[in-house]
């Protein structure tokens, strides 16, 4: 489905393709959070920095710390750690 291989090239690719960046669900690490992880979606993405994307609440999270990308429902990306 798509060629890159690291988030932050993934979620590029999303969204110079033309694709739908609400159809993106983010996993990503969170200290704290049940599972020590969170979920954003994609329409929350407000803006792709080098090395973090921030949301429209302007959170910045780096991109290391996403553990599963989805796109329509498809596991696009795994972090290799994560279950």
């Amino acid at each position: 489905m798509f060629r890159s291989k690291r988030p932050r090239e993934i979620l590029n690719e999303i969204k110079w393709r033309g694709c739908p960046l609400r159809e993106c669900t983010v996993y990503y690490l969170h200290r704290g959070a049940p599972g020590d992880t969170r979920i954003i979606t994609g329409s929350a993405i407000v803006r792709f920095g080098h090395s973090f994307f921030e949301t429209e609440d302007g959170t910045s999270i780096p991109y290391h710390r996403i553990r599963i990308i989805e796109y329509m429902d498809q596991v696009v990306y795994r972090k290799r750690d994560t279950i």
